[in-house]
């Protein structure tokens, strides 16, 4: 299961070498075969490389966006707008999809640009090493929240639609993901094409019933106060609730760049379709969202009277009421269908970008890798237990809560893309792997961990009504203003541990795409992939050198040893942020 260490003759220590460390030119590490096999690995703890990525900037927006088939945005747009109110619900939806894009577009391109998944780009973009450990469990906690609310939806139509028990229900679509996600891209790929047109069809056809059969719905429905008495006006305290609930789903830009690493270079040639491929796949995504939650939130509204308020905020019930004007009987197994195929697109993407994230998180604390599939059932048992314990039934107090947390940390790594490197106090490329970084970085740690705690005091109402109701405002306001305050205090020394010889002078005149072969597990990488060790006399892969537990971070301590850095020719360096 795991990988695994031989131990050759003792050979002499290179100079500067702690006592003890492994020999520098003997191959040392072999992969567990699910570890080493990248057809189902896909590069999970690395760079993407220019020889993985196969797919066309459609291809890979498109599998990107048919990750947001979820129905969690009817549920979420509909409890808002039940709980506060259409007008305070419609300013709350929109405003935290404006942010959401905003912060979206400049990970977007980072992701795109440097072929790296969020943890690899937020370990650069002013968290350290292993500052963005946290994030791993911040990232992994949002894929499990929201595949135990996915499956949920989904076994709630199972239940209505053959009378499956729920409970056995959360089993089934725990267990239905496990061979798509198993293995990888690939897969996730065709499951996404095959699917997408009944998927289209479905999210259509009960708005196109509406506009014949209800056309005086929606204005009805701008009229609606909520079943909580809010009204139908606006209300600042019901802004601000109802945007914290939104912006739960900022995190979901992690699991567009999960996709968004495999996009191809940018040339001249595909210059303007892989603008478009990564604007749409990547902040894109939460125009569509915020249309699936006001639509999610009419559907409701409309099914209201007949299923009840409890019932209306589960999307299979207001999905048959709109369909029986047109479908009769056939309402409920044509919703089931479409809630079914939605729920599978959304939570193959939920355990895949989970397997990713744990496996980066317990990479960096065991210095053990298993393989990236070993971790999808870890995330999946935890997406159960939510489920058993009706997690749903809490959505708004969860949803507000995570949104703190999730807020400060996209922000903080949106601002260093965006300010840091602009000003100079971040290096103009994205620096991930551990030969080369402090362990934490105050930037953006700082800043998330600071704007994390006073947002949260602000939600339990320490700080008063208006600063509960807008905490995740004040995450947000705290961690764009404190990531380039604390780069700009410390100017940007936590940022590199020692330089580069990769992204040094000179590198723009070789080939990031020539590969080198790792002293230590003897597998070709390309150079974006790899660091000099002076430990190991030579190049050594991001992966080998996070996983050693012996080397006492001797490169970072005393750069290159008594001997001096054992340098590599240097690739060319990807395109500045400025410049992307």
């Amino acid at each position: 299961m795991t990988d695994t260490v031989t131990t050759p003759a003792p050979l002499p220590d290179p100079p500067g070498a702690p006592e003890g460390a492994a020999p520098p030119h003997e191959p040392r590490r072999s992969y567990a075969k699910l570890a080493a096999d990248e057809s189902r690995e896909d590069y999970s703890l690395r760079y993407a490389p220019h020889s993985f990525r196969r797919w066309s900037p459609a291809t890979v927006a498109g599998t990107a966006l048919g990750g947001i088939a979820y129905l969690a945005d009817f549920a979420i747009g509909a409890s808002i707008v039940f709980t506060y109110g259409f007008g305070s619900g419609l300013a709350s939806i929109l405003t935290a999809a404006t942010l959401i894009f905003l912060t979206g577009i400049p990970i977007a391109r980072a992701c795109a640009t440097y072929g790296l998944d969020m943890d690899l780009i937020t370990r650069g973009a002013g968290f350290g090493y292993f500052g963005s450990t946290l994030t791993s469990l911040i990232y992994a906690s949002f894929t499990f929240i929201f595949f135990a609310l996915e499956g949920s939806i989904m076994a709630q139509a199972m239940h209505q639609a053959v009378g499956l028990p729920v409970e056995i229900g959360y089993l089934v679509t725990t267990l239905i993901v496990i061979p798509i996600v198993f293995r990888g891209m690939g897969a996730l790929a065709k499951v996404q094409a095959w699917t997408q047109p009944v998927w289209i069809v479905g999210l259509v056809l009960p708005f196109v019933v509406l506009a014949f059969e209800a056309p005086g719905a929606w204005g009805a429905f701008t009229s609606f106060g909520g079943t909580e008495g809010a009204g139908a006006g606006f209300s600042w305290i019901g802004f601000g609730l109802g945007t914290g609930v939104a912006l739960s789903l900022i995190a979901q830009i992690g699991e567009q760049a999960d996709y968004l690493r495999f996009m191809p270079a940018k040339t001249e040639a595909n210059r303007r379709r892989w603008n478009l491929a990564v604007l749409a796949a990547g902040p894109g995504w939460v125009v569509i969202g915020a249309a699936k939650q006001l639509g999610g939130a009419l559907l409701a509204f409309v099914a209201l009277e007949a299923v009840g308020a409890t019932h209306a905020l589960e999307p299979i019930a207001p999905q048959i009421e709109a369909l029986k004007p047109w479908l009769g009987t056939f309402a409920l197994p044509a919703a089931a269908l479409f809630v079914i195929v939605s729920q599978i697109k959304i939570n193959v993407t939920n355990a895949y970008s989970g397997s990713l994230s744990w496996s980066n998180f317990f990479s960096r604390v065991t210095h053990r890798h298993p393989g990236r599939v070993w971790y999808i059932f870890l995330n999946l048992a935890i997406a159960l237990t939510l489920m058993e314990m009706n997690m749903f039934a809490a959505l708004n107090k969860l949803l507000g809560f995570y949104s703190n947390v999730g807020i400060a940390w996209i922000t903080a790594v949106a601002a260093d893309l965006v300010i840091n490197k602009r000003a100079g106090w971040s290096p103009p490329y994205i620096e991930f792997k551990r030969a080369y970084l402090y362990a934490v970085n105050p930037a953006g740690f700082g800043a998330m961990v600071i704007a994390s705690v006073v947002s949260i005091l602000a939600f339990f109402g320490l700080f008063g009504t208006y600063a509960q109701a807008f905490s995740t405002f004040i995450a947000a306001g705290l961690a764009l203003v404190l990531c380039p305050l604390i780069a700009w205090a410390t100017r940007g020394r936590y940022y590199l541990a020692r330089p580069n010889p990769v992204n040094g002078p000179g590198a723009e005149a070789a080939d990031e795409r020539a590969t080198h072969t790792c002293a230590v597990c003897e597998t070709a990488y390309e150079l974006p992939d790899v660091a000099d060790c002076p430990v190991q006399a030579g190049p050594i892969c991001s992966l080998c050198c996070s996983l050693d537990a012996a080397c006492g971070d001797v490169c970072r301590k005393e750069p290159g040893g008594a001997g001096g850095p054992v340098l590599m020719p240097v690739p060319t360096v990807p395109k500045a942020m400025s410049g992307a």
